[in-house]
């Protein structure tokens, strides 16, 4: 009788044991450190005046886990930053958190998401969804809300490979209304890839309603934007280590009648970025260049969704720590290196101006940065 029970306790245990086992392969982790030394200079505001010159250190941490079982899954991910500054993450040495306090986290994501095959949708916070060449129309620090759907479609031909559809509806600000009532985006994209994804084209239409002029709040009006975006990118040698992008935006709204928006801003609605780059940074030793050059018009994109790293400018004065990052031109210079597989070191100049002044004035900028980034 004791031979027999301690057959079926080991059974009961191996059984328990495959079942943990492969619960736990499901089970995926990620978690990223950056550290970042930062200088800024010759940052003009609008009256003419300059900004302090300033330096900081700051960090960031992600953390993260999903579970995927058959064709489901779901996410959440953790992360340091300001919960009012979607498009920042990091968090500044000894600037508001004096004293060794403790630091602020929120959840850039929460999600469901079914995939299967060449189909794929998602519920709830997650990556934004369609294909960008760099963070000027959007940043990668901004993870919308809403639901997302998307179709590969493989084409047998010489030259294309596939088209890529993805459709997406996104609730920035919700008004206890009606849908109709929310602020909100929804946005459709062709994405065409040919002679085995060495040619990219990325046609984008992106509809905005109900948005506010300024963020956090602090409005004054609505404004509705329609965009019209036209991306490509083209990898130019068989290795694709040289790649050229190149992104041209355009807003179709009629501002003129708009009492909200000031008459010399109202045909500032277009956009233009273009990058190469060569290099890569996927294992020990690595190392790429980049180039990019923006302008970007007042209201070619929504600034505040967009990345805040190419200068000082924000809506501070109006009561809101997001960036405002349109009405500019300005280049960004790259450089990175690979230490290993898991750790590389990116260095970044901005130099930016102003294209209309909001005062009497056109601000301008310089910025240096110099991150070490560790991916566990």
């Amino acid at each position: 009788m004791r031979l027999i029970l301690w057959i079926l306790c080991l059974l009961w245990i191996s059984a328990t044991y495959a079942q943990v086992d492969s619960t736990l392969s499901r089970v995926q982790f990620d978690l990223d450190f950056r550290f970042r030394a930062e200088q800024d200079w010759d940052s003009r505001r609008p009256d003419g005046t300059l900004r302090d010159n300033r330096s900081r250190l700051r960090y960031r941490l992600r953390t993260g886990v999903s579970y995927t079982l058959d064709n489901y899954s779901v996410g959440l991910r953790v992360r340091t930053g300001n919960p009012n500054k979607q498009q920042d993450p990091q968090l500044t040495l000894g600037k508001g958190l004096r004293e060794f306090g403790t630091l602020p986290l929120g959840f850039e994501k929460i999600y469901f998401q079914y995939k299967q095959e060449n189909f794929r949708f998602w519920l709830g916070k997650n990556t934004y969804p369609f294909r960008k060449n760099n963070e000027l129309f959007w940043s990668d620090n901004v993870f919308p809300e809403g639901v997302m759907l998307q179709q590969r479609l493989p084409l047998k031909a010489d030259f294309f490979d596939y088209i890529k559809l993805t459709a997406g509806h996104y609730i920035l600000a919700s008004n206890d209304g009606l849908f109709r009532d929310d602020a909100y985006m929804q946005g459709l994209q062709i994405s065409i890839s040919a002679l085995e994804s060495r040619l990219l084209f990325f046609p984008s239409l992106y509809r905005l309603r109900n948005i506010p002029d300024i963020p956090d709040g602090s409005h004054t009006s609505l404004i509705d934007y329609t965009i019209i975006h036209l991306g490509t990118t083209c990898h130019l040698l068989p290795s694709n280590r040289l790649t050229i992008a190149l992104d041209y935006y355009h807003n179709v709204e009629d501002y003129s009648q708009d009492t909200g928006i000031e008459s010399h801003l109202a045909d500032q609605k277009s956009g233009v970025t273009l990058g190469v780059k060569y290099g890569e940074l996927e294992i020990k030793n690595d190392w790429y260049l980049q180039l990019t050059y923006a302008y970007l018009e007042r209201y070619a994109i929504l600034d505040y969704m967009a990345q805040n790293d190419w200068a000082r400018w924000d809506y501070s004065a109006s009561g809101s720590p997001d960036g405002r990052l349109s009405n500019m031109q300005g280049i960004e210079v790259v450089a990175a290196y690979a230490i290993s597989d898991k750790v590389n070191l990116v260095t970044k100049y901005y130099l930016v101006n102003q294209l209309v002044a909001f005062g009497r004035y056109k601000e301008t900028g310089q910025r240096i940065r110099f991150d070490l980034n560790v991916r566990l």
